[in-house]
């Protein structure tokens, strides 16, 4: 048994052993997590009696619903900055890596079947390729019958740390981007795109609509069935969305070879790399002001590294590398109350320091 897991296998004795299991865990935040969230609630009720309620109500949604204490964990797409997590008093740890996919609705074209490339798409999203069988789209699609109707693109209404990755991503392949937007949670679109609430809302907007474009969490594009475009990585090969993308992805970013989880997953290096993978994070309280209720959320967390690395996978996400489930590890570990007191994990140093 290694030392990581060891100390999961015991924070997840001594939290258990603390309070009542038939409790409530609150949470809110990113939609793009809202399927892992789910699974793993699921899974959790059935070992302890707990029950976690989830609201995807964004990821600028759950930041503001844990700085206000409202929920016992926020979840974000983004990372919040050191200036951030220190002004609200919170800390933060990923808890899976995923990947955002463009996707579309059109009668005669399938899924995988159209290709795109970072420039064009970042032109579609600044409203100046607007028909689908653009020259700019026609001349990386030989051979493919491409509709001559009109682009309607579909976008995110909402705070979305999925619109900051897909930005961010936007930004480093387009310098028009990145000088007119940059990477933002919320954009002003052009006129006449289409806004959409949530994850759910923009699978509802794509169904509903033919011709249609938007990006999405790729959780959603499998749960859906939607129709997914491949993209023109780093490497100059065009790649579809897919768990083994995310990982080639992963492979090459200061998360696998250093642990660190600072820098977005966006235009990776490596031949099968998926160039949107993003990871997914939760916040809680340094120094939390209702115990209880950010314990059980630790407790939570704790039991889904120990025991969701299945679940992770199935539902089309990827585990942290154990470099960063450490990082995230030692995360938990550093929650205080408001006498400085770690709540149920002061054992945990002088466990590992044993072993």
């Amino acid at each position: 048994m290694s030392r990581l897991l060891a100390a999961f296998v015991f924070l997840s004795s001594i939290l258990g052993s603390m309070g009542a299991t038939a409790q409530t865990i609150t949470g809110a935040g990113s939609s793009a997590a809202a399927p892992i969230y789910r699974s793993w609630a699921k899974a959790y009720a059935r070992a302890t009696g707990a029950t976690v309620e989830y609201d995807p109500v964004g990821s600028s949604g759950g930041i503001k619903k844990i700085r206000q204490n409202e929920v016992g964990f926020g979840a974000s797409d983004v990372a919040p900055s050191a200036k951030e997590l220190a002004e609200g008093g919170l800390v933060t740890f990923p808890v899976a890596i995923t990947g955002i996919a463009p996707v579309f609705n059109l009668a005669k074209i399938s899924d995988g079947q159209l290709r795109l490339t970072g420039e064009v798409l970042a032109r579609i999203f600044l409203g100046e390729v607007t028909r689908w069988n653009a020259p700019e789209i026609a001349a990386i699609n030989p051979g493919v019958a491409l509709p001559n109707e009109a682009i309607k693109v579909i976008v995110r209404s909402d705070g979305s740390g999925t619109t900051y990755n897909f930005t961010d991503y936007l930004g480093k392949v387009s310098p028009k981007w990145k000088t007119t937007y940059g990477a933002r949670n919320s954009i002003k679109w052009a006129d006449g795109f289409i806004g959409a609430k949530g994850s759910d809302g923009v699978v509802q907007a794509v169904k509903d609509t033919q011709g249609s474009i938007a990006y999405i969490d790729h959780g959603y594009v499998k749960e859906h069935g939607l129709a997914t475009a491949q993209l023109k990585n780093v490497d100059g090969e065009f790649v579809r969305p897919s768990v083994a993308a995310f990982r080639a992805a992963l492979a090459s970013s200061e998360w696998a070879t250093a642990g660190s989880f600072s820098q977005t997953l966006t235009q990776q290096p490596g031949k099968a790399a998926w160039p949107i993978t993003m990871g997914t994070f939760v916040v809680v309280p340094q120094v939390a002001s209702s115990p209880d209720q950010t314990l059980a959320a630790l407790r939570f967390f704790a039991w889904a590294f120990l025991n969701g690395d299945t679940l992770v996978q199935e539902n089309n996400f990827v585990r942290l590398p154990d470099r960063v489930q450490a990082a995230a590890f030692k995360t938990i570990t550093s929650v205080k109350d408001k006498s400085g007191a770690p709540i149920g994990m002061a054992l945990i140093s002088s466990l590992l320091g044993k072993r």
